[in-house]
């Protein structure tokens, strides 16, 4: 599929992670994929750490996470990687935060989230991690509307104007000064108890300058509706990768919102149709990490935007 200017979307292959996962970590840095965490095969969280040398193509093992957690959030700060919040072995959300110091090859404790949370969605910008969503302890393990900013150097959190809807298991990107929020998993309203939850091809963005939520309208949603799939933002295009649906299997479908046409295209389908995926934007590619097939899967996988094909 076209991204227009004679660039095109395919699928790069990469040698299988020594340890299956699902919601595993990661993280890349100076030519290093990390996979940090996640759930094993035992369906236990994993204090596991390995990595990728994307020269060599070859994995090697790091020191173990002090906290084992699954579905945690990552963060790159130099030679630095940040780990938020997850979930660990009796299922409670986790309000750890630790840093990897690469250089050192040890972990660092640091301020914990103001809220235990896991299934948070985070994208960094000019120093700030800002953090969306998810499932909070105090919620019970309902869906969150929380936005919130970490400021890396004052080490504090500022409180941002809530998600407009209600939604577990979206994916979250950003682009062009905006964040967008889509899809995921929306639990009925108070005015609505007794209805399911349901999967939703929602679209919502928040204007970091203006600092408001705009939900797009029905014209602009995803063409699947889908929950715990990827996100991404590969040249000028929002990327939605896989996750559940209402069909019985992972989808393996892949669709990208061109922010310049306005609309939602079709794009080359997964190799392996998963869902519960790490992911990683690492210049032209969006890696697609783990995650379910029929058990916990051992693939790692990149949508690339190449120059002409």
């Amino acid at each position: 599929m076209s991204a227009g200017g004679g660039r095109a979307f395919a699928w790069q292959v990469f040698p299988p992670m020594p340890t299956c996962r699902v919601y595993g970590t990661v993280a890349h840095q100076d030519g290093h994929l990390l996979v940090l965490g996640g759930c094993g095969r035992a369906g236990l969280p994993l204090d596991t750490a390995e990595t990728l040398d994307m020269a060599s193509h070859t994995w090697l093992a790091l020191a173990p996470l002090p906290t084992a957690r699954a579905g945690a959030a990552a963060v790159v700060l130099g030679k630095q990687v940040l780990v938020v919040g997850g979930v660990d072995e009796v299922q409670s959300p986790v309000a750890a935060v630790e840093a990897f110091l690469m250089d050192e090859g040890r972990w660092e404790r640091r301020a914990t989230l103001p809220q235990a949370a896991m299934g948070v969605a985070t994208v960094e910008r000019d120093g700030m991690v800002y953090a969306l969503g998810g499932m909070g302890g105090r919620q019970g393990k309902l869906p969150v509307t929380a936005f919130e900013a970490f400021d890396l150097e004052a080490r504090t959190w500022t409180r941002h104007p809530s998600l407009p809807s209600r939604r577990a298991f979206a994916g979250c990107a950003m682009a062009e000064g905006s964040v967008f929020s889509l899809g995921g998993l929306q639990q009925p309203g108070p005015h609505n108890f007794y209805s399911r939850p349901h999967f939703v091809n929602t679209v919502e963005m928040f204007d970091l300058e203006h600092g408001s939520w705009t939900k797009l309208p029905r014209s602009l949603r995803m063409r699947d509706k889908r929950a715990d799939f990827v996100v991404g933002s590969l040249g000028g295009h929002i990327v939605a990768i896989g996750g559940l649906g209402n069909q019985p299997c992972p989808l393996g479908s892949v669709e990208s919102f061109s922010l310049a046409r306005r609309r939602w295209e079709a794009l080359p389908a997964m190799p392996t149709a998963r869902c519960s995926c790490s992911s990683l934007q690492a210049g032209p590619r969006l890696f697609v990490i783990g995650g379910v097939a029929q058990g916990p899967s051992q693939a790692v996988e990149a949508l690339c935007l190449r120059d002409g094909v």
